[in-house]
C-alpha cells in the first residue's frame, strides 16, 4: 500500500516537472472589448437658432437651447450651450479656449482641429484631449455675428483614458457629426 502511494507520488512529481517546460509565462492581462451599435442620426429640430443631427441612441434634454445629450449605457453626456453674440465674440472665444486648456494639467496632449464651413457660415475649433482629463473632446462654433455654441463630453466616472477609450472614440465621432451637420436657421 505504501509502495503504491510512493509510486503515485513519484509519477505525479515526474509529470509535474516534465509538463512545466523551460519557461513559465504569466497570463496576459485581458482587454475589455466594448462594441456599440452603429450610430443612426436624425435631424434635431427645436426652437433654437440652430439645428444639427443627433445619434438616435442618445436621450436629449433641451433647457433653453442648452442641450444635454445623454448616453446612459456609456455613462456619458455631451453638453451643448448656445450663447448669443453681442459684440463679445473675443470674450466668448477666450472663454471656450480657457475651458479646454483648463484640462492641460491632466491631459497628455491637446490637438486643435480648425473647422470651417463657408457655405453654412459655421466656423470653429474641435479639440481632442488625450490622457486622463475630465473631457476628451470639446468644440466651439460660431457664425461670428449672432451665435456661439460650446460643446463638450463628460463621463460619470473617474477619468481613466484606457478604460473609456472605446466609448470616448464613439462619442468623439458623434461630436464631429454634430459639428459637421450644424446649421443656423
Amino acid at each position: 500500500m505504501i509502495q503504491n502511494i510512493l509510486k503515485l507520488s513519484c509519477l505525479g512529481l515526474f509529470f509535474g516537472l516534465v509538463s512545466c517546460g523551460d519557461e513559465t509565462l504569466p497570463k496576459p492581462k485581458g482587454h475589455l472589448s466594448l462594441e456599440y451599435p452603429k450610430a443612426k442620426y436624425s435631424k434635431l429640430n427645436s426652437d433654437c437658432t440652430f439645428t444639427f443631427e443627433k445619434n438616435d441612441l442618445a436621450n436629449i434634454k433641451d433647457k433653453s437651447c442648452a442641450f444635454e445629450i445623454n448616453y446612459p449605457k456609456m455613462k456619458a453626456t455631451i453638453y451643448l450651450t448656445h450663447k448669443p453674440v453681442n459684440n463679445n465674440i473675443d470674450k466668448l472665444l477666450r472663454d471656450a479656449q480657457t475651458l479646454t486648456y483648463n484640462h492641460v494639467v491632466k491631459a497628455d496632449d491637446i490637438i486643435e482641429q480648425p473647422f470651417i464651413n463657408d457655405k453654412k457660415k459655421v466656423y470653429g475649433m474641435f479639440y481632442e484631449v488625450g490622457g486622463n482629463a475630465a473631457t476628451n473632446a470639446q468644440f466651439y462654433v460660431t457664425d461670428s455675428t449672432k451665435n456661439f455654441i460650446v460643446g463638450s463630453v463628460y463621463f460619470y466616472a473617474k477619468p481613466n483614458f484606457d478604460s473609456i477609450l472605446p466609448a470616448a472614440n464613439y462619442l468623439k465621432e458623434d461630436m464631429r457629426r454634430i459639428l459637421e451637420t450644424l446649421e443656423w436657421k
